[in-house]
């Protein structure tokens, strides 16, 4: 085991679909046979926050009846052996439920709310519905602590300087087709090691480098047990 060695681990759709959740990618860009621009989008919550707010409800009781899965646990595990860090584009709390620690969100938290008005009012809210009478202390409405399409991605700089550390990076379960989160895998340092786990060919150009295990997330961890063995972080 190597302590000092730094993974970046950068976790998608995929990890928490064989969870049960619901992914939109290669569905004709529906969520649960909502349209995207609908309901996870400004325009969506000017038009109609009561539709908004019963998509996300929905995505709230639904995250309470699945659990994390052998990739979210693995992970956890892994954080016990060496410095790891999980970048995700996921809204789900499936990998603080597993037990790992050091997660960075990128596109905000389905159990968090915040104030419409001022961005950095955020509050945890946990399973429960949401709905217009929720208010934030200052008086304003509270929505959803999620980054919609359109919007700027605030934990972005974080985790570009998280990659830009790392002695290593995994990517599990992401098309990577969402900017700017996808371009953070191109990021480090071309002499670092980087593999990509998922079944998929949605990566091109310079990502073409990667180690490729095509296989499911929870199909794969044999696999990067021995890529992670091979490059000495283990």
């Amino acid at each position: 085991m190597s302590s000092s060695f730094h993974l970046i681990v950068f976790t998608g759709a995929g990890i928490s679909a064989e969870s049960g959740l619901s992914t939109f990618r290669g569905q004709g860009g529906l969520w649960e046979d909502q349209p995207i621009e609908e309901v996870a989008t400004p325009g969506a919550w000017q038009r109609d926050p009561e539709r908004v707010h019963s998509f996300y409800n929905r995505r709230r009781e639904q995250l309470q009846h699945v659990l994390p899965n052998a990739a979210h646990r693995y992970l956890a595990d892994l954080q016990k052996q060496l410095s790891l860090e999980i970048i995700t584009q996921n809204v789900d709390d499936l990998h603080e439920r597993a037990g790992s620690r050091r997660v960075l969100h990128l596109h905000g938290e389905l159990t968090k709310v915040r104030c419409s008005r001022h961005e950095d009012e955020v509050f945890d809210w946990g399973h429960q519905a949401l709905s217009r009478a929720d208010k934030a202390p200052c008086g304003h409405p509270l929505r959803p602590h999620i980054v919609w399409f359109g919007e700027a991605v605030p934990a972005y700089e974080r985790a570009l300087e998280k990659v830009q550390k790392a002695d290593a990076l995994l990517i599990i379960g992401s098309a990577l087709q969402v900017y700017p989160a996808a371009g953070l895998v191109d990021e480090i340092g071309p002499e670092r090691p980087r593999a990509y786990l998922d079944p998929g060919d949605a990566f091109v150009g310079q990502r073409t480098a990667m180690h490729r295990i095509r296989k499911k997330a929870t199909e794969g961890l044999n696999d990067v047990q021995d890529w992670l063995e091979t490059i000495g972080a283990l």
